[in-house]
């Protein structure tokens, strides 16, 4: 049995009918939440904007020079396709490369178009472009308004707090305070114009010949935010592993989308030639720092043997043409080339002991080195040094991969130290060659006349220079020509191009359908809170599933001044449910008696649950039936029924139990044929103990004795324990519950009391029933009658209500379900 109890109250947690119910009467809820909810979705709708989207395809490929052969070491293939393609990916998402193409598309102005909701990016989709003098400082965050006024003149204006306002270098890449016109500014220009003020300075100028008049904004916004705006762009690998990339890239101004991924693919191309031309270009301007040298030499020189022959007109052309002086001459270049050599060798060695750049290193054959060790070793040490930089794009500086490219890089500098010791070894042996060749030829040239050994010494320091400069300009062609047959490594397939093709739009009907869910999600929350913390019983099912104490009748409710409806109403839906309760009554009673007649006891868990109510409908119904009834009013804490008859109550049980009158002394006609009335009289300073005393029992008995049915009013059992004592004398025991008043927690002491068989012949009535048929209980449909709450009433030193314990009652009252 207490398992079966436990279930029925754990069945009880919670209510899907009283749900229902609650949802039913909150249809105005309903109609409130969907109605804001779909005003708001309409209001959300308007700002939905379009969505475009912009795509370029590049291919990632090794083009290497295709005038290149072993023998011009001017251009290095270094690293292979797989890691130019992952190197790519990254410079695209780098933050310097974003801001090289924010930088060159100026995308830190915003082109603004009001509109009724929202406003729009307006670039390229206004008359005019602002080009930005990126070397002044901008008035940054703030908006311009620029009017066309007509084919020539616009006018800008702004308004400014104070004489000082936010500003932007966007060269240095950091802010500054501009100043600013106080108060309202207003100024026209010319199209085409250099504006120059001291927080602008740009020009603007129209895109076509004939413009359109209108009103625009713009503003200089934060550069930082822009470049991480655009670090997000879409790279995949089409198919996947391949050297061919889609870029691709969202926003609501399709143009600034196409304008951005095209320059950026452009940077990249332009950069990466330029790495591919930087050994070139190094090579060029190191030939022509010293062809600046040479020429100054070979123009002295010249000179020098111009001035010898208006001086010595003497000299014959077999003189000039002598054997001795050729030969002295290739003795003369090649040890200048030798030399050269020796130079490059040490200049190489100072710079990889001094340097940690080494993706500037001239060409050794630019000086006649031909030897594919050192040409080798120079190339991988540049490709090295070019894998380092582009790691660093995407990986810490204390990666472990970069200590093993430095591990790489200094063995490669070792062969190559190893390198140049050997070859300047071997070129000092073929430089001491070449003196001893020289010494011998210029022995013989000293036999000849002073005057030819002057000439010949002029005309060989000619040719050598001659030819040094020759030699330059030959290799200063070859570098050109290498550097003008590069082609970069990004080539572009498909540029993003603008192809009539609509943006996406959110679905509107989204933003209502989830207006409709939280409109209906609203009310139905809202009464299953109210269902799970509604601690109140609300149907006769409610007590059924909450105790085992069977329910005898249930009692609707009914407006009327008095609780005597039986009596002012006898024919009435309530009185039918009190004849009802009399009936099932008959089949609860013990079959013997020993006065022959019958005593019930009325209780409930506190005040307001109806039992003065109950009790004097419940007399009413037994005196119209011709039996003499007795109502007595046992509660003696606070005394009601004789509102109801118009008694006063200065003389009753109370006054009989203190021995102060006779028992005939305390009875009283009801007015009503077979119905007489006991009260409670003055409330006492004592009422258990007066309850509880020997005197208290002999007077129920003997109203057992004179009547055939006595009523006993008594106080409520949840809050004293009064009608514990009156229990025992009666027949059968009638426990009040209150539709939407009776807490469920409240039967817990009944339910306790009734298993321990302290109470017998107890049974439920459901008091205040106000929903028609249902469950078959009783007959009416309502009453009413007023109740004030027992509370501590039953307690000494009762303080009343203060102010905010009403206010607390009245919001009980509003939120309180039922």
């Amino acid at each position: 049995m207490e398992e079966e109890k436990e279930i029925n109250s754990l069945s009880g947690i919670f209510d899907i009918r009283q749900f229902f119910s609650k949802l039913i009467k909150l249809w105005w809820l309903f109609i409130l939440c969907i109605a804001i909810g779909l005003g708001y979705a309409y209001y959300k709708n308007q700002f939905i904007q379009t969505v475009y989207s912009a795509s370029s395809l590049i291919s990632i490929k090794d083009n290497s020079n295709p005038l290149f052969t072993s023998s011009q070491s001017l251009t290095f293939n270094w690293g292979g396709t797989t890691d130019k393609v992952t190197t790519a990916i990254v410079q695209f998402k780098s933050r310097t490369h974003a801001e090289q193409v924010v930088d060159e598309l100026q995308f830190y102005i915003n082109y603004i178009k009001e509109g009724d909701y929202y406003n729009t990016d307006a670039y390229k989709k206004t008359p005019f472009y602002i080009y930005a003098d990126s070397s002044k400082a901008q008035l940054s965050g703030k908006n311009i308004r620029i009017k066309v006024l007509d084919q020539e003149r616009f006018e800008l204006s702004s308004n400014f707090s104070s004489t000082t306002a936010s500003g932007y270098h966007y060269s240095l890449k950091k802010g500054q305070a501009v100043t600013v016109p106080e108060g309202d500014w207003k100024q026209q220009f010319k199209f085409g114009d250099s504006i120059q003020l001291p927080f602008l300075n740009v020009i603007i100028d129209k895109r076509t010949e004939s413009i359109k008049t209108g009103e625009w904004l713009f503003n200089f916004g934060n550069y930082w935010g822009t470049v991480n705006k655009y670090k997000g762009i879409s790279i995949r690998q089409q198919p996947d592993g391949s050297s061919i990339l889609l870029l691709s890239l969202s926003g609501g101004n399709k143009q600034r989308l196409i304008d951005y991924i095209n320059t950026s693919s452009v940077i990249l191309e332009r950069g990466e030639l330029q790495r591919k031309n930087k050994f070139a270009v190094s090579t060029i301007k190191y030939i022509d720092s010293s062809l600046v040298v040479q020429v100054a030499a070979l123009k002295k020189s010249e000179q020098d043997l111009e001035d010898f022959r208006d001086k010595s007109q003497m000299l014959d052309a077999t003189v000039q043409n002598t054997d001795f002086n050729q030969k002295l001459t290739e003795f003369e270049i090649q040890k200048r080339g030798i030399q050269n050599k020796l130079n490059y060798y040490d200049n190489l060695n100072q710079y990889l002991q001094n340097r940690t750049d080494y993706t500037v290193i001239q060409a050794p054959s630019v000086v006649g080195i031909e030897e594919g060790s050192i040409s080798g070793a120079v190339g991988r040490l540049i490709s090295l040094s070019e894998e380092r930089k582009r790691r660093e794009f995407a990986m810490r500086a204390d990666a472990p991969v970069f200590q093993q490219i430095d591990r790489d890089i200094n063995a490669v500098k070792d062969v190559i130290f190893e390198n140049i010791i050997s070859s300047k070894s071997l070129l000092n042996k073929e430089l001491n060659t070449l003196y001893g060749q020289i010494g011998k030829v210029e022995s013989q040239i000293k036999k000849l006349p002073k005057e030819q050994q002057e000439f010949l010494k002029i005309q060989r320091q000619f040719d050598v220079n001659q030819n040094t400069y020759n030699l330059f300009m030959a290799k200063k062609a070859e570098a050109e020509l290498v550097k003008a047959a590069n082609v970069s490594d990004v080539y572009i397939i498909d540029e993003a191009k603008d192809t009539g093709g609509g943006g996406t739009r959110r679905d509107s009907n989204i933003n209502y359908l989830m207006a409709l869910l939280v409109g209906f999600s609203i009310p139905v929350s809202v009464a299953f809170i109210l269902t799970i913390l509604d601690f109140y019983i609300h149907s006769p099912k409610d007590i059924e599933k909450l105790s085992k104490i069977p329910l005898i009748g249930v009692v609707g409710k009914m407006d009327h001044p008095t609780n005597l409806i039986v009596k002012d109403k006898p024919k009435s839906t309530i009185a039918e449910s009190f004849r009802g309760i009399r009936s099932s009554l008959h089949f609860i009673y013990d079959q013997e008696s020993l006065y022959g007649s019958r005593t019930i006891m009325v209780t409930s868990s506190v005040s307001g649950e109806g039992k003065t109510f109950t009790s004097i409908n419940l007399a009413s119904v037994f005196a119209l039936s011709g039996k003499r009834t007795l109502l007595v009013g046992m509660d003696l804490r606070k005394p009601k029924i004789f509102d109801d008859f118009g008694i006063k109550n200065d003389l009753g049980v109370s006054n009989y139990l203190v021995n102060d009158c006779s028992l005939n002394e305390i009875i009283r006609s009801a007015g009503m044929e077979n119905l007489d009335i006991a009260l409670s009289g003055p409330v006492p300073p004592n009422p258990s103990e007066l309850i509880m005393s020997k005197r208290a029992g002999e007077m129920i008995e003997q109203f057992k004795m004179d009547y055939d049915y006595v009523i006993l009013d008594t106080p409520p059992l949840g809050l004293v324990a009064d009608a514990m004592e009156i229990a025992k004398h009666a027949d059968a025991s009638l426990y009040m519950v209150r539709q939407g008043y009776t807490k469920k927690g409240m039967l817990d002491v009944v339910n306790e009391k009734y298993d321990r068989k302290e109470i017998k012949n107890l049974s439920f009535v459901f008091n205040y029933f106000n929903e028609r048929g249902k469950y078959g209980y009783g007959y009416g449909y309502g009453y009413g009658y007023g109740y004030g709450a027992y509370g501590n009433g039953y307690h000494e030193n009762d303080l009343k209500d203060g102010f905010i314990a009403r206010i607390k009652k009245i919001i009980k009252g509003i939120f309180k379900p039922g």
